[in-house]
């Protein structure tokens, strides 16, 4: 019985593993977040939904270079001291983007709009893609959650792709999600909503860091 349960978690576990990782990448009000919620407001959720789209393509470039990258490290982190180091390490800089994030005002993205041509939706996915692409500092948001969570998996093509795509998933669905309650909430949804978000995000990465490493501490585990 616990073998058959091993079996149906383990691939189960990396999908949630990978959902997290899409959404906590996706999820500061940068330039793409302003940028999303602005075309949400101003073109329509569909115009929201691509510019969410192009972010993720690029998150999905920049988490393939991340992990591909790592996997030259695979061999140190077998030993179960060395992944103890690393989680710890990744709350770390888990809890300075947090920080990062709680006191980034996110309104200094914002861009005058004078134009009232909402241009094609792949003109908008193409623009969202390129911005989100121009940021390579994404990676070592990546390089924390992958130590983190152990997420990088040698050897296993199926179970890469299921991750990877699970990354995508957890993107989209942030998009789909915050597309959706800007539209809902188009006429009460400003500048100080903005800066609400965007310090609720970090808060919550801040407290995802801090138990995270209580955890890793204390040999504590969800798994």
């Amino acid at each position: 019985m616990n073998s058959i349960f091993a079996e149906f978690a383990s691939p189960l576990l990396l999908i949630v593993k990978g959902l997290l990782v899409g959404i906590i990448a996706s999820a500061p009000m940068g330039p793409v977040g302003i940028l999303c919620i602005q075309r949400t407001m101003q073109k329509g959720r569909a115009y929201g939904v691509v510019t969410g789209a192009g972010a993720a393509l690029s998150d999905i470039i920049y988490a393939l270079m991340t992990g591909l990258g790592m996997s030259f490290v695979m061999d140190f982190i077998d030993k179960e001291q060395n992944i103890f180091w690393l989680k710890l390490v990744g709350s770390v800089m888990l809890f300075i983007f947090g920080v990062y994030m709680f006191r980034t005002d996110p309104r200094k993205c914002l861009r005058p709009t004078t134009s009232h041509n909402k241009g094609t939706l792949l003109h908008n996915f193409t623009t969202a893609f390129l911005v989100t692409l121009s940021n390579p500092l994404i990676i070592f948001l990546f390089i924390a959650l992958y130590n983190m969570l152990t997420f990088v998996i040698p050897g296993n093509f199926v179970g890469q792709c299921v991750g990877y795509l699970s990354i995508v998933a957890g993107a989209m669905l942030w998009w789909l999600g915050l597309t959706y309650v800007i539209n809902k909430m188009r006429s009460n949804f400003g500048v100080r909503g903005i800066l609400r978000l965007n310090r609720t995000i970090g808060s919550v990465v801040l407290a995802a860091s801090v138990i995270y490493a209580i955890m890793t501490l204390f040999n504590l585990s969800l798994y």
